[in-house]
């Protein structure tokens, strides 16, 4: 079971569209109550993201990613330009669907992953820094997505900012903690090295399950929808790939004037790279059947990214030079 689980986990870029075939699928040939009925795996499935993902990250290695100029940078580009591209395009693209505008707007405040960390090793990145990245930018998005959300769509969507903080809490920070205490646990029982040998790899490909999971959930919640306006979803695409053309422009440029090979490409997968698996659960858990629109939105980009981030890092070396075994 894990060799096909880590097989998946090297092939997302054929996974995401696939778990997009299969949930549409069920969608078109499932009764309504059995539809309504999958929501309740949102909650398990975004916790089988993220906890798995808090257990194989090295906390030790934070301490040799402390740069505090890279990390305000990064995290101004999170918070001060990515959400507001994304809320704009909502406006231009989306005036008389909200909930897609929505989709947007919470696709852009969630930045990072454990694919920031994976994408940035592949590229032969700053692994530690991306680490900070990536347990700095989860924090704050979380903590700040109510605000922002009330914020700038407060007046066509109903927001109940309690509410979304305590899916946040549930969804986020708890599986968070607890993956931190079983890595703890791990290491007491079997050692460093037989957790990093043996272990530690199992956990990614477990996430990619909830990944997986939630896209198929999303798909099967909107099937109905995309069957009757099948052009909706091609129009969804445009905004989508305006963003992440921006932002991958934006980051890489900003990386290469200000900072060194490996820090400019933990700053590209660091502000591009977004979470979108607690996006969809926050989408569908916090906005009830509106939110389907949301998640809709949520699980195209899902295509988009992991095309390009695996795009990029061949493109990496011809932008930012060899990495340092070619050197």
């Amino acid at each position: 079971m894990w060799k096909l689980l880590l097989i998946i986990n090297r092939h997302l870029v054929r996974a995401v569209p696939a778990a997009m075939l299969l949930g549409f699928t069920a969608g078109l040939v499932c009764n309504p109550a059995l539809l309504t009925g999958l929501k309740i795996l949102i909650i398990p499935l975004t916790f089988l993201m993220v906890y798995p993902m808090m257990v194989a990250l090295n906390i030790s290695h934070l301490k040799a990613g402390i740069n505090l100029r890279l990390q305000l940078v990064t995290q101004l580009l999170n918070f001060a330009v990515v959400p507001f591209l994304a809320y704009g395009l909502g406006l231009l693209f989306f005036p008389d669907r909200p909930y897609m505008a929505l989709g947007l707007l919470l696709a852009a405040l969630l930045p990072t992953s454990g694919m920031t960390i994976s994408w940035t090793g592949f590229a032969k990145g700053n692994l530690g820094a991306a680490i900070n990245m990536t347990v700095i930018g989860l924090t704050a998005g979380s903590l700040a997505t109510p605000f922002y959300v009330k914020w700038l769509m407060g007046r066509t969507v109903n927001v109940d900012p309690t509410l979304v903080m305590k899916q946040v809490l549930a969804i986020v920070f708890l599986p968070m903690l607890l993956g931190f205490i079983t890595r703890q646990l791990l290491l007491k029982k079997f050692g460093p090295a037989e957790f990093k040998q043996i272990w530690a790899p199992r956990f990614p490909s477990l996430s990619t399950i909830g990944v997986l999971g939630i896209v198929a959930v999303a798909m099967a919640l909107k099937a109905k929808t995309i069957a009757a306006h099948p052009a909706v979803i091609g129009y969804i695409f445009i905004p989508l790939t305006i963003i992440y053309l921006l932002n991958f422009t934006l980051s890489t440029l900003v990386g290469k004037m200000f900072f060194k090979r490996g820090d400019a490409i933990a700053l590209v997968y660091g502000t591009v790279m977004r979470n979108l698996s607690i996006a969809l659960a926050i989408a569908i858990t916090a906005f009830g059947e509106k939110g389907a629109d949301a998640a809709l939105v949520i699980a195209a980009a899902y295509i988009i990214q992991v095309q390009a981030a695996a795009w990029y890092v061949k493109l990496t070396e011809r932008i930012f030079g060899p990495g340092p075994a070619e050197a």
